[in-house]
């Protein structure tokens, strides 16, 4: 038996829960495409044969301006400080930008080796990928370099075929019909997390945590009381729209989804509340299962 870690890392929004959802052929992390989507450390499982994967789909790696951001940066870091591989996803080159260079900065300082995916090929112009690939070889940080689509899954295949292959030996972790270690309860706020991400302007969804306060299983429904927090009164507003109107739409898409990944009929109640600069206040992040310590 063969097993290990891998931590996927890289700049906001470049499509690492794209990846991994594609890799799993099952959704285990939200996707928007709004930036700073995934805030925790979220882990897949892909069992082929006598070989474990264990993916981190890390939050992106960005300049933090709230303790949120410290935390969720923080994450990352210490994700690729524990994996047995980095894959590090990105969609250009790191000349146009100074959050790739960041990165590779980090690489410098960690042993762990390392494999590049250069996302949204389907994008990309021949010669603008053989520069970006160049670009990156010539660092010498990476083991192998891959052009891959994932959202139109081109040549995700072969890469996870190569890290399969560098697993080095080790028991499984987990059942080999596992695709995730996360709770119900999680996944259920991270799917009401997703709904407000594609019906909310731009900023609004940074402000916003979502905390499970009831979770009952019955026999033929689930029944779930979730509490949306935001940081202002006129957040509150937006959230809940006119005559009630966004939060049921959030509420209903959110059922639906939940509803064909729990395989039952869910009873989904959602209520709006306000905590003033919740993402610098560290009994709250604590709360809301942000911590800045190590994991």
């Amino acid at each position: 038996m063969r097993s290990g870690f891998i931590s996927i890392v890289g700049r906001p929004n470049v499509g690492k829960s794209t990846l991994l959802n594609r890799i799993l052929q099952e959704k285990v992390a939200i996707v928007s495409d709004k930036p700073q989507t995934t805030r925790n450390n979220i882990r897949g499982i892909l069992t082929r044969g006598d070989v474990q994967i264990i993916f981190i789909d890390t939050p992106g790696i960005h300049k933090p301006r709230t303790k949120l951001g410290e935390f969720m940066i923080q994450s990352a870091i210490n994700s690729m400080k524990e994996a047995e591989l980095i894959l590090f996803l990105t969609d250009e080159g790191w000349e146009k930008g100074s959050g790739d260079q960041h990165i590779l900065e980090l690489f410098s300082q960690i042993p762990t080796p390392k494999l590049l995916a250069i996302n949204k090929i389907d994008r990309i112009e021949p010669e603008a990928f053989l520069r970006i690939y160049q670009e990156y070889e010539k660092t010498g940080l990476f083991q192998g370099i891959y052009g891959i689509s994932a959202k139109e899954e081109k040549n995700v295949d072969r890469l996870v075929e190569r890290l399969l292959s560098m697993m080095p030996e080790g028991p499984f972790y987990f059942p080999p019909d596992m695709v995730t270690d996360h709770p119900e309860r999680f996944i259920a706020s991270e799917i009401i997390r997703e709904k407000m991400l594609l019906y909310l302007d731009e900023e609004l969804p940074h402000g916003v945590a979502v905390e499970i306060e009831s979770f009952k299983e019955e026999k033929k429904l689930i029944r779930i009381g979730a509490v949306i927090y935001c940081e202002k009164k006129s957040h509150k507003g937006m959230i809940i729209g006119k005559n009630g109107k966004k939060l049921k739409g959030i509420g209903k898409s959110a059922r639906i989804e939940l509803e064909a990944i729990f395989g039952i009929n869910i009873y989904l109640e959602l209520w709006v509340k306000i905590k003033e600069n919740w993402r610098d206040n560290d009994v709250l992040l604590s709360g809301f299962g942000y911590s800045s310590r190590s994991e």
